[in-house]
């Protein structure tokens, strides 16, 4: 899978049933080469609630499943 396969799919809290985001960049193990996290851009409704910062991590452990179209992420918010 590349990055762009999964720059095109929906990020959707499992937690709360929505949509939260655009993968935008992934965060890379420099010791194993692994992906440790992807970057999210959030959408606006996750920005005013949540966060106010530009972007933010979804920890390799926090996703849920990656299916066709979208990513299921549990986030600890």
């Amino acid at each position: 899978m590349r990055l762009s396969d999964l720059q095109s799919k929906d990020v959707i809290s499992i937690v709360e049933g929505k949509k939260i985001g655009n993968i935008i960049d992934v965060k890379i193990e420099e010791a194993s080469g692994q992906i440790a996290a992807l970057v999210v851009e959030p959408n606006r409704f996750f920005l005013n609630v949540f966060t106010s910062r530009q972007e933010f991590e979804i920890y390799w452990s926090e996703i849920e499943k990656i299916g066709e179209d979208v990513i299921l992420v549990r986030m600890k918010v």
